[in-house]
């Protein structure tokens, strides 16, 4: 069995990429998380990066989908476009900034900085397999 998340890949007018720091294991992430049975994936998307972050955003294209092959987890991921609110943190993220991409490449595991890095390419969304941690 698998379960389906879905991730928000914000980048601003400056480039740069939201990222939370996950109260659960200290690692920088984009901010997301499991799509709830009833929800609409784009709903789906614009409520985890709200919560999470504080940010509203507008979801744009579909921009990878990532299978974590240890979890069972599916990931899709989601050009987003900050709409406007306030960075905040949460129980979930005790952290949230806007890195740059030498930071994302710096602070992030292989596996969640490419889903970031995909974004910021044109092209068709990426398929990838990840062990949680590195590409497979």
């Amino acid at each position: 069995m698998h379960s389906v998340s879905v991730a928000g890949a914000v980048i601003d007018v400056e480039g740069r990429f939201l990222a939370i720091r996950r109260a659960d294991n200290g690692r920088w992430e984009l901010p997301g998380g499991v799509l709830e049975a009833d929800e609409e994936i784009e709903a789906g998307v614009r409520r985890e990066v709200h919560e999470e972050t504080g940010i509203r955003v507008r979801v744009g294209p579909l921009t990878g989908v990532y299978k974590n092959i240890r979890r069972g987890i599916v990931a899709l991921v989601f050009h987003c476009f900050p709409e406007g609110g306030d960075l905040s943190t949460t129980d979930e993220a005790t952290e949230v900034a806007w890195l740059s991409e030498h930071q994302v490449h710096e602070l992030m595991l292989e596996a969640y900085a490419c889903r970031l890095l995909d974004a910021a390419t044109d092209g068709p969304p990426s398929i990838r397999t990840h062990d949680g941690t590195r590409l497979l």
